[in-house]
C-alpha cells in the first residue's frame, strides 16, 4: 500500500507519499481500506518531530479515518467486510489500509457521505469526552470554546447547543465569528481586538463561564481561571500558547472551581472504546437527526497531504480539512 511518511521531521514538505507494508489486523482488530481521513493539529507536530506515535501503533499520521472493512482479526464481532465504516486511530489515518481496534469503529452516520465520515471521530470523541464526560456541562449553562472556528470548535458549538446551552466563542476576524454564530454560538469574541475575560463576564452579568473548553494553554491560564463562574471548569485540551503557565490557587478556591487537562491519543483502548460508545450513544443521533454536522472546509488528495497542514497552520480553515485516500467514497 501507499501511506504519508515522515522521513525526517520538518515543515509541511517533509511529508512524503510512499510504499509501506500492508498492516495486518490482530486480535481484536479490523482492517479498514481507507477512503479518507483528515487533518490533526497532532499531526503537524508529530510532522515536526514533537509527537510520536503511542508504542505498537502505526507510525504515519492520521487521528481518523473513513472507509470500509476488508479484514476481520481473530475475536472481532458485530462487523463484517464491506461494512462503511469511520474510526478513532492512534495513528495510520495518511494510507490506503489501516488496522484498527473493534472498539474504536463507528458505523458511518446516516445522512453523512463517506468522505465526509472521516471528519468526525476525532471531534466528537474529543468534544464530548471533554465537555460531557468530563466538564460535565449542563443545559443553562454557558459554554466558552476557545479557537470556535476550528474543527473542534465547530463540533463543540452544536453539541453544546444541542443539549440547550448557551455557546461563547473566541475566533480571530468577523469572517470566522459569523461562521461561529451560523452554528449557533452566542456570544462572539475576536481574540484580536478584544479581551474574552471582560466579553464574558458582560456577557453573563458578571457570572463568568460555567465551562472552557481551551486548545491554547499557557498563555491563556490566568485569564481562563479569571473567566470561570462559580463552579466552573476548565478543560485543557491544547497547547497552542505553551506549556507552562503560573496557576492562581486562591482563586480557584474561591470559585470552587477545577482544572482539567486531557489527552485523546494515548488513553488505554479500554477507556478510548468506552468515549467511542458514548458517541456512539449521545452524538450519532444527534447527527443523523441533522442537529449537528461535520464542518469540512476543504477536500485535498491524501498524497498532497502537504496543503492541508499548510491550511492549519495559517489558520486559513473553518472546521476540518480532510484528505481524500485512492479508494472511491
Amino acid at each position: 500500500m501507499h501511506a504519508i511518511t515522515i522521513p525526517e521531521p520538518g515543515g509541511p514538505e517533509s511529508l512524503v507519499w510512499a510504499e509501506v507494508p500492508d498492516p495486518v489486523p490482530g486480535e481484536g482488530e479490523v482492517l479498514v481500506d481507507v477512503v479518507a481521513s483528515a487533518v490533526n493539529r497532532a499531526d503537524l507536530l508529530q510532522r515536526q518531530g514533537f509527537y510520536d506515535p503511542p508504542p505498537g501503533s502505526s507510525p504515519y499520521p492520521g487521528l481518523e479515518c473513513s472507509g470500509r472493512i476488508s479484514a476481520l482479526g481473530r475475536g472481532v464481532s458485530g462487523w463484517a467486510v464491506g461494512d462503511e465504516v469511520c474510526a478513532l486511530l492512534a495513528g495510520g489515518g495518511y494510507a490506503e489500509k489501516v488496522a484498527v481496534p473493534a472498539g474504536q469503529l463507528l458505523p458511518v452516520p446516516d445522512g453523512v457521505d463517506l468522505v465526509t465520515a472521516a471528519a468526525l471521530p476525532e471531534v466528537t470523541a474529543t468534544v464530548w469526552s471533554n465537555v460531557f464526560m468530563v466538564a460535565h456541562l449542563r443545559p443553562g449553562e454557558t459554554l466558552l470554546v476557545h479557537g470556535g472556528a476550528s474543527g473542534i470548535g465547530t463540533m463543540a458549538i452544536q453539541l453544546a447547543k444541542a443539549v440547550g446551552a448557551r455557546v461563547a466563542v473566541t475566533a480571530g476576524g468577523p469572517e470566522k465569528l459569523a461562521r461561529c454564530a451560523e452554528l449557533g454560538a452566542d456570544i462572539l469574541i475576536d481574540y484580536r481586538e478584544q479581551d474574552f475575560v471582560e466579553e464574558i463576564r458582560k456577557a453573563t452579568d458578571g457570572a463568568g463561564a460555567d465551562v472552557i473548553l481551551d486548545i491554547v494553554g499557557a498563555k491563556y491560564l490566568d485569564r481562563n481561571v479569571r473567566a470561570l463562574a462559580l463552579n466552573g471548569r476548565l478543560a485543557v485540551i491544547g497547547l497552542q500558547g505553551g506549556v507552562k503557565g503560573e496557576l492562581n490557587l486562591g482563586a480557584l478556591l474561591n470559585k470552587r472551581a477545577a482544572v482539567t487537562a486531557t489527552s485523546l491519543r494515548r488513553r488505554p483502548l479500554e477507556e478510548k472504546a468506552a468515549i467511542v460508545a458514548a458517541v456512539a450513544e449521545h452524538v450519532w443521533p444527534l447527527i443523523a437527526a441533522g442537529r449537528v454536522r461535520a464542518v469540512v472546509d476543504r477536500q485535498v488528495p491524501m498524497r498532497d497531504a502537504a496543503e492541508g497542514h499548510r491550511a492549519l497552520e495559517t489558520g486559513s480553515h473553518v472546521g476540518k480539512v480532510v484528505l481524500i485516500g485512492t479508494e472511491k467514497g
